[in-house]
């Protein structure tokens, strides 16, 4: 039972510990577009998990990150409630390791529960490599990988 629970806690946290720094690009405040299968069509990024700043500094996350929303359109047993998700893709600019440079033309993020699994069944568009790395579930739902 406890290499269960350690197993769902590292599913919740996203696989990789160490990540690649990318750029922030979505502070909180943010409407990100809903990218799978669950019904809500509209999220605004309410708070960013682990998240630790400073003194009137806006929280923002980025690629991979998990983050609390809030269901801003979409069916009516979605909206005006408070999910977990996982941001797949993002407008801002950022550069892998490599020194390749990517940027998406919307931003997008994918609800998922406490525990790390997708509440959807499927993923549209593509997905970050950064984001499918972290999180194996999103990255077997998802079609194409950046």
């Amino acid at each position: 039972m406890a290499a269960r629970a350690k197993a769902r806690a590292l599913i919740a946290k996203g696989v990789i510990g160490q990540r690649p720094k990318t750029s922030r690009g979505l502070p909180v405040g943010s409407i990100v577009k809903c990218t799978d299968n669950t019904g809500a069509r509209e999220l605004r990024v309410i708070q960013v998990m682990g998240y630790k700043g400073r003194l009137r500094r806006v929280p923002s996350a980025a690629l991979g990150e998990m983050i609390v929303i809030s269901v801003r359109r979409g069916t009516p047993d979605m909206r005006k409630k408070i999910f977990q998700a996982v941001i797949v893709r993002q407008r801002k600019p950022y550069r892998r390791s490599d020194g390749t440079w990517v940027q998406f033309e919307d931003n997008a993020a994918v609800i998922i529960t406490p525990e790390g699994e997708m509440r959807g069944s499927e993923i549209r568009g593509p997905v970050a490599k950064e984001a499918a790395e972290r999180w194996p579930r999103i990255a077997s739902a998802s079609s194409i990988i950046v």
